[in-house]
């Protein structure tokens, strides 16, 4: 798969489909690589052209010693599509990716159509309990963090019906680089768009898991009310909706991510 040189990081992604299509980027979430979205390349790389990349600190891309911050998150996005002489694209981001598309939004709206947010919010969760996580993470590896993360990302119900797909995802993120996850948290500790929102007005569709303890839908409704030019689907999931329930999340990105 292709590398991209940026600055201080490098920068692993992969493209799907037929470039004349509409440009179609995911951005993942924490702790994932960007084989998370491989249920939406299956089902939309004949209708989109369809840009997949490891987050800083992620996958195949390199770790550059942290802290991150959500300016450097959402530029890899930018300077990826100018690699790619990608005018104007469709985001899709889900959790920490959704808080980059918030940024993206913020700061480049002219390169995108439409952005979806998903099991995202405008603070996700509180800074000391990111930092927290970031030292944890720095003194004893990303174990213990692997060895509950399903949790916090599926039901019960899905846990038990699909236990290989939640543990390739727990094994995914306990092979993970502790540095590149440490600078992230650093990055989430610190994001904060609840003053910026009512600035956006680009088109957003926000997405919530009725069941997410994450990401709640009360977040979403939050970002909803405060965004200019925006609306909120519901999935009956947990916090990684997109392989909770991919049919409906992939019929929502083609409701939704379209020039029509």
């Amino acid at each position: 798969m292709p590398v991209f040189n940026n600055k201080d990081v490098t920068l692993h992604y992969a493209t799907f489909g037929d470039s004349h299509h509409p440009a179609l980027i995911f951005s993942n979430s924490l702790g994932t690589s960007y084989h998370m979205w491989q249920p939406q390349i299956d089902a939309l790389q004949n209708d989109y052209f369809i840009i997949c990349y490891d987050t800083r600190g992620h996958g195949k891309s390199s770790a550059p010693k942290g802290p991150y911050s959500l300016d450097e998150l959402g530029q890899d996005v930018i300077d990826l599509l100018d690699h790619l002489n990608i005018d104007k694209a469709f985001f899709c981001g889900i959790s920490m990716g959704g808080m980059t598309g918030q940024w993206l939004a913020l700061n480049y709206a002219n390169r995108f159509h439409h952005l979806m947010l998903s099991n995202t919010a405008a603070k996700i969760g509180n800074e000391g309990a990111w930092t927290d996580r970031a030292q944890l993470v720095r003194e004893q590896g990303l174990d213990p963090i692997a060895a509950t993360a399903a949790s916090r990302w599926f039901t019960a119900g899905f846990i038990d019906t699909h236990p290989e797909v939640v543990q390739t995802l727990s094994d995914t993120l306990a092979a993970g680089s502790s540095e590149g996850y440490a600078s992230c948290c650093e990055a989430l500790a610190v994001a904060d768009t609840r003053e910026q929102l009512k600035d956006i007005d680009v088109a957003i569709t926000v997405v919530a898991g009725s069941k997410d303890p994450v990401t709640t839908v009360a977040d979403g409704q939050y970002m909803v009310e405060r965004l200019p030019n925006a609306m909120l689907a519901t999935i009956d999931a947990s916090h990684i909706s997109n392989i909770e329930q991919p049919e409906v999340f992939n019929q929502l990105v083609r409701q939704h991510l379209t020039h029509s």
